[in-house]
């Protein structure tokens, strides 16, 4: 071998080396996490990310809540960050619903970000007051085609995931049913209980004390398995209904353009994190599932859920200014 072909194998050899070392070294600074809400769930989420991402790869990874807009705001924010790994962006499905609600947004969701994991997920009810004579699904459907229009149902406003969940159950059930927006999910249980409306899909933490006392009667939970603490409740496939799934997710995204390999080696921080006993018993508390996947998996979940939302709104005709 010539001295020259012999330079070059070893350039190619030290450059080759080097591309896992550059890898390493990331992170080279404080790695961002820009939070779409500052209560509930995310806050939770936020704060144990923060804790536990900056544990795993030596560098502070501070929550930055940043509310506002329906959760527009902050992935505005991440959007326009480097490419480089130092931000990160923990929303839930309001990134795929806005783009179908809004008329102008200055962000698109699949293309300006890159999926880096599911975090979590909180399982959610029909609930409906007991003073209604409906004792599953298929009775309260007849009950709502017998008098149409006249029921209502409460959202956290024009948009909200409980109030697509409505529409969605609207379409399926081929059903008129009024909608009462308010001013967050809280407040429009608050109102169910006192029989200002007849029905509501929310959490299931957030409804457990009241349908254990009989002040709510759960119709189904609206995932494809049972929820421990509310076993006596229905799947919506065992109410008749298997196409009402909704779960309430939480993800971890990346402004879209980051390497590969910092993506990977998140996620697999991320998965190997939120799977711990200490993390799971810290979740259950708070009425969350752990659920990880893969930065592929994750990316066709977003597109999947993306579509869903859309026909539901298009078919409602839901626009928000």
């Amino acid at each position: 071998m010539s001295v020259v072909k012999a330079s070059l194998c070893l350039a190619m050899m030290v450059f080759a080396g080097a591309l896992p070392a550059a890898a390493q070294k990331y992170p080279e600074k404080n790695v961002r996490l820009i939070v779409a809400f500052p209560t509930g769930a995310s806050q939770i989420l936020g704060i144990l990310v923060s804790e536990k991402l900056g544990a795993a790869l030596g560098q502070p990874v501070p929550a930055d809540f940043r509310p506002g807009a329906g959760g527009n705001l902050a992935a505005e924010l991440a959007a326009k960050s480097p490419a480089d790994g130092h931000t990160l962006l923990l929303t839930s499905p309001s990134l795929v619903i806005s783009p179908s609600l809004y008329k102008k947004l200055n962000y698109d969701t699949l293309r300006d970000f890159t999926p880096v994991s599911m975090l979590s997920t909180v399982p959610n009810v029909f609930v409906i007051h007991p003073s209604v004579p409906a004792k599953n699904i298929n009775e309260l459907v007849k009950l709502a085609k017998a008098h149409p229009g006249k029921m209502s149902f409460g959202s956290g406003g024009v948009g909200s995931s409980n109030h697509l969940a409505g529409e969605l159950f609207k379409s399926l059930a081929k059903v008129d049913i009024l909608h009462v927006p308010y001013k967050g999910a809280s407040i429009a249980l608050t109102h169910i209980l006192g029989g200002e409306a007849e029905m509501v899909m929310v959490t299931v933490p957030a409804t457990i004390p009241f349908i254990s006392s009989g002040r709510l009667r759960g119709l189904a939970v609206l995932v494809p398995e049972r929820v421990p603490t509310i076993p006596k409740v229905p799947t919506t496939a065992e109410a008749g209904m298997p196409e009402l799934v909704i779960n309430t997710w939480y993800g971890l995204f990346a402004p879209a353009g980051v390497r590969p390999e910092i993506i990977q080696r998140i996620n697999t921080e991320v998965v190997k994190f939120m799977h711990t006993p200490e993390v799971n018993k810290l979740l259950a508390a708070s009425g969350l599932i752990a659920a990880t996947s893969t930065p592929a998996e994750f990316s066709s979940f977003v597109r999947t859920d993306m579509e869903k939302w859309s026909r539901v709104i298009r078919e409602a005709n839901i626009t928000v200014q």
